[in-house]
């Protein structure tokens, strides 16, 4: 199975090529080729002997999707987006990457369906930021996309395109509204909603990090090795299960800044807690309001998707992967 995966050199993507050449899918599927690509260089995950192909690109440029797809995938995971904190700043470049990038991925798609009878399946990373606005405390499969922000109003225009594009037979798409993913390892991004795991990834390595809303804020939030988890079920759903509904909200826990505090407190003691200072930021404070709390995700959960049910384990994991089972 020759897999593309877009956005390649990003947090989840690195760790889900990392996950899929060591392990097959549950359906036995091996990657049997694999292309990596980013707007900066991906790397092939050590112990890769198959084909593998690195490209630096950019989809928004013109004959970039042509090439990306010369190998003819079978599976494409498009996780390339300018985050949200960064579509809000700069408006035309979050519709140029995430909105004119992921047009010209589909059309390009599309024009090979239509001469060859290609037909990928495409797994698209979208967002709960979807939601916005006057919307319940749990938000049902069934309720309204009211995105409050240009993030998100992005990444509803991506799943209204793939659900079209799917119902034209063009491609075999499935669209998952991915949680804020915490604890992310690295360096923190531009993201509106990186303090969720900064909070967490500093504290435990004895570094101070600003804490810019309430302890009240609620978010909807799964660990990176759930994120890879989801990617992989998504690979092998049948679609005929999915229906012709294929954006799926990702189940998640909901979960208040101040549980989160409470659960680094239970697993790092008060020395990693006191680490946190409050520095209030409206921008920030404004952004995260519009954002979504709690979901019932029934669809995803009768189809096969699970996640944590608990924030310490979420706390336990990034341990484990990134700080090799020690904390400072």
């Amino acid at each position: 199975m020759h897999v593309l995966i877009i956005g390649a050199a990003g947090m989840i993507g690195r760790k889900f090529a990392e996950n899929i050449v060591r392990n097959p899918f549950e359906n036995g599927a091996r990657v049997s080729a694999l292309t990596l690509a980013d707007v900066v260089a991906p790397t092939v995950p050590s112990g890769f002997s198959g084909p593998a192909t690195t490209l630096t690109v950019d989809l928004t440029q013109t004959g970039a999707a042509e090439n990306l797809l010369s190998g003819r995938p079978d599976i494409i995971f498009h996780l390339a987006a300018i985050v949200s904190g960064e579509a809000e700043a700069d408006f035309e470049k979050g519709y140029r990457v995430n909105f004119d990038g992921t047009r010209a991925l589909f059309e390009t798609i599309r024009h090979a369906n239509q001469q060859e009878g290609w037909r990928p399946r495409v797994v698209y990373a979208s967002s709960n930021a979807v939601y916005g606005g006057d919307f319940p405390d749990v938000i049902p499969d069934d309720y309204i996309l009211t995105p409050q922000t240009s993030y998100g109003t992005q990444k509803a225009i991506g799943e209204l395109l793939l659900a079209d594009y799917t119902r034209r037979g063009f491609f075999d798409g499935i669209g998952l509204r991915l949680p804020t993913i915490c604890v992310r390892p690295g360096k923190p991004n531009r993201a509106a909603s990186g303090f969720f795991s900064g909070i967490i990834r500093e504290p435990l390595v004895g570094l101070d990090a600003v804490l810019p809303v309430p302890d009240s804020t609620r978010h909807w939030m799964t660990s990176p090795r759930s994120a890879v988890q989801f990617l992989r079920h998504a690979a092998i759903l049948d679609p005929a299960r999915v229906g012709d509904r294929p954006n799926l909200t990702m189940p998640a826990l909901s979960v208040t800044v101040g549980e989160q505090i409470e659960a680094l407190r239970s697993v790092a003691g008060e020395k990693a807690v006191a680490h946190i200072r409050r520095e209030p930021d409206p921008v920030i404070a404004r952004i995260v309001a519009g954002w979504a709390r709690a979901f019932d995700p029934q669809r995803a959960l009768a189809l096969g998707f699970v996640a944590e049910t608990n924030f310490e384990d979420i706390i336990r994991a990034h341990i484990d992967d990134e700080l090799g089972g020690h904390i400072a």
